[in-house]
C-alpha cells in the first residue's frame, strides 16, 4: 500500500480500520525515511501474512507492536529486514503460534542490540534461514525458548552476527533440519558454541557452516558425533579444535 514511499516522514493511521484486512504483506516496505510508525489503532485480528511488512524501513527508531494482534498470522518472513536502525525490538505480545515461516524476520537489522524472544512461540515455524542474518550489533541472544521440533532450514541463521560471543543452542531439536549450510558464517566473535543436542542426520546441507569464525581457533566446538565433519568445506578457512561428547 505504502511500498516505495520513500520520502514519506510521517502517516497519520488513526482513521484506519483495517478490521477485513488478511494481508499486510509489505504494507511498509521501502518507506526509508520513516522514523515511527503508530499502530495503536491497528485491528490486525484477521491478518494471515505480514511478510515483509517493515521491509527496508532504515530509519525507523522505535516502533510499539504491543496492539497488534498476530493470532491468526503464518507467515512473518522477513517483517523487519532492514530495519538498520532500530537497536531494540518487543516482540513480548507477539502470537506466533501459527507462524510457520520466520525467514530472514530480523535480517540485516544491523544495529539491533537487544531483542526479547522469550515470548516467541516457534513451535509451527518451518523456515528460519537468514532469522538473525547480519545483525552485526548483537552481542547476546537467548534462545532457550526456541522450539525447533518442525524446523527443516536453518540456513544462514546467524550470518554475519559478527558481535556474538557465545550461542548456546543445546536444547535446539535439529531432527527435521535439511539445511545448516552457512549458520554460523561470518561469526567472527564466536568464541563459544554447544550443539551438543544437534542431530545433522538429515542434513544434506551443511557446507560453510562455521566459515569465518576466526575467534573459534583456539576454543572447542561441542558437538555430537563426528559426522557433522564430513562437509570439507564446512570450516573452509578455519582451524578449529574439536571437542566430542
Amino acid at each position: 500500500m505504502f511500498n516505495g514511499c520513500s520520502s514519506l516522514i510521517g502517516i497519520d493511521l488513526s482513521n484506519f480500520n483495517t478490521n477485513n484486512v488478511e494481508n499486510m504483506k509489505g504494507m511498509f516496505q521501502g518507506c526509508s525515511s520513516l522514523s515511527s510508525i503508530d499502530l495503536s489503532n491497528f485491528n490486525t485480528n484477521n491478518v494471515e501474512n505480514m511478510v515483509g511488512m517493515f521491509n527496508g524501513c532504515s530509519s525507523l527508531i522505535n516502533i510499539d507492536l504491543s496492539h497488534l494482534n498476530t493470532d491468526k498470522v503464518k507467515n512473518i518472513a522477513g517483517i523487519f529486514q532492514g530495519c538498520s536502525s532500530l537497536i531494540s525490538i518487543d516482540l513480548s505480545n507477539f502470537n506466533t503460534n501459527n507462524v510457520i515461516n520466520m525467514t530472514s524476520m530480523f535480517g540485516n537489522c544491523s544495529s539491533l542490540a537487544f531483542i526479547n524472544l522469550s515470548n516467541l512461540n516457534t513451535k509451527s515455524v518451518s523456515l528460519m534461514a537468514s532469522m538473525f542474518r547480519g545483525c552485526s550489533s548483537l552481542k547476546n541472544i537467548d534462545l532457550s525458548n526456541f522450539n525447533t521440533n518442525n524446523a527443516t532450514d536453518m540456513s544462514g541463521l546467524f550470518f554475519g552476527c559478527s558481535s556474538l560471543t557465545k550461542i548456546d543452542l543445546s536444547n535446539f531439536n535439529t531432527d527435521k533440519v535439511t539445511n545448516m549450510a552457512c549458520m554460523f558464517y561470518g561469526c567472527s566473535s564466536l568464541t563459544n558454541i554447544n550443539l551438543s543436542n544437534f542431530n545433522n542426520n538429515n542434513a544434506t546441507n551443511i557446507r560453510g557452516m562455521f566459515s569465518g569464525c576466526k575467534s573459534l581457533q583456539k576454543e572447542n566446538i561441542i558437538i555430537k558425533n563426528k559426522t557433522i565433519l564430513e562437509d570439507e568445506q564446512l570450516f573452509n578457512d578455519v582451524k578449529v579444535i574439536i571437542k566430542y561428547i
